[in-house]
């Protein structure tokens, strides 16, 4: 993660922000703008918002914008005003009037690279030191049944 922006308590269903998160994800940052910019919906005004927020932070941060992708954009729900509809028979209805936090993450290429790389260097040192342990046991086991013990 190089930078992030988020919004909060946006009055748009986070089900109708999703699908229009789904266009921009893992897309370069300029890329994306360009798809949310020609987009006819209200969710693609509200990511373009964030998007460009994002950008700037890394840009401030020194990062050039042709090298960031968008890594993570999640539609969480937030809270809902609830509001009622006479039904039949003198009941109610809930109307839920739904409200959504949003959060990009940009990255760059490089990052995500050195990223893959000391997971993999943390999976080998795991695997030496079991290997370690595994060969100290066997030496004490050997030790045990040259000098006859019982456990």
């Amino acid at each position: 993660m190089v930078a992030k922006a988020s919004a909060k308590y946006l009055r748009i269903s986070p089900f109708k922000v999703r699908p229009v998160i789904e266009l921009i994800k893992g897309k370069g940052a300029s890329k994306s703008l360009f798809v949310l910019a020609a987009l006819n919906k209200k969710g693609a005004y509200y990511l373009k918002k964030v998007l460009q927020s994002a950008i700037a932070n890394a840009k401030n941060k020194g990062y050039d914008e042709d090298k960031l992708f968008v890594s993570k954009a999640i539609a969480n729900p937030g809270p809902a005003f609830k509001r009622y509809r006479a039904e039949s028979f003198g009941r109610a209805s809930v109307i839920r009037k739904r409200m959504s936090h949003i959060l990009i993450e940009l990255d760059t290429p490089e990052k995500t690279i050195d990223k893959k790389i000391q997971k993999v260097e943390k999976k080998v040192e795991k695997k030496k030191k079991s290997e370690k342990v595994t060969k100290s046991k066997k030496a004490k086991v050997k030790k045990r049944l040259k000098h006859g013990s019982k456990s």
